[in-house]
């Protein structure tokens, strides 16, 4: 194979996991054919075994991609500022936004893939790939909590507690979308994380 025939398939390769990726936290595993993964990234669902040995390869691979993205943000959040306490305000009224209920596609993994991961097998490169991504997003949040009068185990307690209950009031206000209770959700809990913080 040629230099840019290599090219080529690394950059179709690509877009399919970009697309499978959006697709993955709108629709779910379950809700995709791999025509419509391909059709998504503008290829024709023949050449889809040159790329992976199967959609369960190709959905892990897109979850990780996935989670990158969110760790992409959490990262430049705190990078951003000097102050934890103040990435973590930013990220409470990101996470528990309009916006990003209405964007399941290019938001967060660990909301959007939790219930397709835990239908998975155990052995599933979505089940791994959700696993290592909360793992990662965890330790993020560990940071965020780490404070002079906390331990570490004290700072990834509150971390837990503060990433599930995020998780929880966005898949509910998702749930419950387009109603004035979906907008209550986010609200009472974004100002209640808030408060508790301070």
């Amino acid at each position: 194979m040629g230099r840019a025939s290599r090219a080529d398939a690394a950059k179709h390769r690509a877009e399919v996991v970009a697309a499978t990726s959006k697709l993955l936290r709108e629709r779910g595993a379950a809700g995709m054919t791999v025509q419509e993964l391909m059709a998504a990234a503008g290829l024709t669902h023949g050449g889809f075994y040159k790329h992976f040995g199967s959609k369960d390869e190709l959905v892990g691979v897109a979850a990780s991609t996935a989670f990158e993205e969110i760790m992409t943000l959490l990262v430049g959040l705190e990078e951003g500022s000097d102050d934890p306490s103040a990435a973590r305000t930013t990220l409470l009224r990101q996470y528990l936004s309009i916006e990003h209920r209405d964007s399941a596609g290019v938001g967060c993994a660990n909301a959007a893939l939790a219930a397709d991961a835990a239908r998975s097998p155990a052995d599933s490169p979505l089940r791994a790939s959700y696993e290592a991504g909360l793992r990662d997003t965890l330790a993020q949040f560990t940071r965020y909590a780490e404070t002079a009068d906390r331990t570490p185990e004290e700072a990834r307690r509150r971390a837990i507690l503060d990433f599930s209950t995020m998780v929880g009031a966005l898949t509910l206000a998702r749930a419950t979308s387009q109603t004035p209770l979906s907008d209550e959700i986010l609200q009472v809990v974004r100002q209640a994380m808030t408060d508790a913080a301070e």
